[in-house]
């Protein structure tokens, strides 16, 4: 999913969409692309959206990682289950690895997670973590057993796992991304109306995940130096 704006990264944002901004130097969608391939993803669809042209112009035709790719243009920005509803219209097909091009996972995660939701059998996957934990613009994902029972706001639970931003979608799954309530049509409400009706989402966790949140993020996540401190 690489249509979102990034408003609170403005003026940066004005210029260049958020996906092709850097982290360790290397723009994070294309950190997103290698990570994918390397979890044994062949194909895989773009949303893009605001400044589309850019991303897609970065990432071309796929052949510089390794992938098929292919583009979904989501005209506006009308939420996470929407993207995904239209990467399906574009011909992706389900079990699905779901990924916002803005997010920077430890080396394998990814993979960990594929694997894992595969051998779970489950209708979905989350992947939760730790670090950065549940927060204003994080939800808050709880578990029994390594079983998701509710994604919430922050605000109305004491988890300590936030959602980090990368889902497994099964075949069972496509038919809760109609109907939402909305704009935006968001995939928290698609799968907790799953789990409601008793189908299995199953969580795993991965280590920290880094993003770009304010500009003042695009210097620290990319000048490492700046971050240390005097003892």
């Amino acid at each position: 999913m690489a249509a979102g704006e990034g408003r609170r990264l403005r003026p940066v944002t004005e210029r260049w969409p958020k996906p092709i901004l850097p982290i360790d130097g290397r723009p994070v969608v294309a950190v997103a692309l290698r990570e994918l391939r390397a979890a044994g993803c062949q194909r895989v669809t773009v949303v893009t959206g605001y400044l589309a042209e850019q991303v897609e112009s970065l990432l071309g035709n796929g052949s510089g990682f390794g992938l098929e790719l292919r583009y979904a243009r989501q005209p506006r920005p009308d939420g996470s289950a929407d993207a995904v509803s239209r990467a399906l219209a574009a011909g992706a097909g389900p079990p699905l690895l779901v990924a916002t091009a803005d997010t920077v996972f430890r080396p394998g995660d990814p993979g960990r997670f594929a694997v894992a939701f595969a051998r779970a059998e489950a209708a979905g996957a989350v992947a939760i973590r730790r670090d950065p934990p549940p927060g204003p613009q994080r939800a808050g994902v709880e578990v029994d057993g390594g079983v998701v029972s509710r994604i919430v706001a922050a605000a109305q639970t004491e988890t300590p796992f936030a959602h980090a931003s990368l889902w497994g979608l099964g075949p069972e799954l496509t038919s809760y991304l109609d109907r939402l309530a909305g704009p935006p049509f968001e995939l928290a409400e698609a799968y907790q109306r799953a789990i409601d009706d008793g189908l299995r989402v199953s969580a795993f966790e991965v280590g920290p995940t880094r993003d770009l949140t304010d500009p003042l993020d695009l210097v620290q996540e990319n000048f490492a130096y700046l971050n240390q401190t005097d003892e």
